[in-house]
């Protein structure tokens, strides 16, 4: 029986840690309550002064380069880059890691993008000792752009419209021990809820994100009170309300651990996002940020971190397609100082 594999897809990580992180949002972002945790900040969406998608590119590189920073090597020691965005063919990743020189895969997930790199880079370093750069980003007007209608159009939204993050996350994972340890992680199936429309694909992902969490947790032998929290990736007002539900159909009530970083990137109250946040920025900031911060600090001991995407694109969409969802989960932890 291999040590490293629980079930038919959780795994366990024993030499994997967050060596360093960093997050770049967007204005809309920063005048939300999570601002102070934020590494950086743009306070226009055309970064560049060429185009949106080229401004995404910078947020990224941005990440990328602070993240290096606060540990104080070069880009020449990254071993491996798994990165991944909403663009058609993942173009602003590619576009982006060009001019670093470092060995990339790029990665697909949609929004649970930053989970997948994270397992992907995990699976690397347990047999290789080294650093692997994970990172992932959008933007609200490329992502708008692309799947539904640009914002310029004003098309009218439904209140189950999730407003996509601009921002970017980089995380760099290394065999070198620190204070914050990946630890265990399930891969997710395709969990398709037939719902066609694309102003509700928090609810669109809602099952996939049930499915994935009870996997992990069944896998495991654990109970949602094992985590300090449980963080799911932009299901935002209704697909939260929606998972909560599936649980309790179960008799689980999560909703003591439970955050949706969608839910909780903007004030609803104050801020015009209708559902929530989305896209694969969003955990992804929230996670290089304010939940690797947490640990850091010993505030959070074990947090589950489930990011989610849909799986589809306007084509299929026109076609009367449904929605699949996918979700993948990792366990980060805090270590004990006489540990490292």
């Amino acid at each position: 029986m291999d040590k490293y594999k629980v079930g038919r897809s959780s795994y366990i990580f024993d030499n994997v840690y967050v060596l360093s992180s960093a997050g770049v949002v967007g204005p809309k972002e920063m005048k939300g309550p999570y601002s102070k945790y934020f590494d950086f900040s743009y306070d226009m969406l055309n970064i560049s002064n060429n185009s949106f998608e080229k401004s995404e590119i910078m947020l990224v590189k941005d990440a990328i380069k602070i993240a290096l920073k606060k540990i104080k090597i070069g880009e020449n020691m990254i071993d491996v880059a798994f990165c991944g965005d909403l663009t058609n063919q993942i173009a602003v990743s590619s576009y982006m890691i060009r001019d670093l020189g470092i060995p990339y895969v790029g990665l697909f997930a949609a929004c649970a993008t930053l989970t997948l790199g994270i397992i992907n880079a995990s699976f690397f370093l347990e047999h290789v000792k080294g650093n692997a750069l994970v990172c992932t980003s959008s933007h609200n007007c490329t992502a708008e752009r692309q799947f539904r209608y640009p914002n310029e159009y004003g098309a009218q939204r439904a209140n189950t419209f999730t407003s996509t993050v601009t921002g970017a996350g980089a995380l760099i994972l290394s065999s070198t021990k620190s204070k914050v340890k990946v630890t265990k992680a399930t891969i997710g199936k395709v969990v398709d809820a037939n719902i066609k429309d694309s102003q509700d694909m928090g609810r669109a992902m809602a099952p996939a994100c049930y499915h994935t969490i009870k996997t992990h947790l069944e896998d495991f032998n654990m109970k949602v009170d094992d985590y300090d929290k449980i963080f799911t990736g932009d299901l935002s007002f209704y697909g939260s309300k929606l998972l909560i539900d599936l649980f309790m159909i179960d008799k689980i009530d999560i909703r003591n651990v439970h955050e949706d970083c969608g839910l909780i990137i903007y004030d609803r109250n104050k801020q015009v996002v209708l559902s929530g946040g989305s896209g694969p920025g969003c955990v992804a900031v929230m996670t290089a940020s304010f939940i690797v911060n947490k640990l850091l600090n010993k505030e959070y001991k074990r947090v589950l971190i489930c990011a989610t995407g849909a799986l589809m694109n306007p084509t299929m969409l026109a076609q009367k397609e449904s929605i699949p969802g996918i979700c993948h989960a990792v366990t980060l932890e805090a270590v004990d100082e006489e540990l490292i």
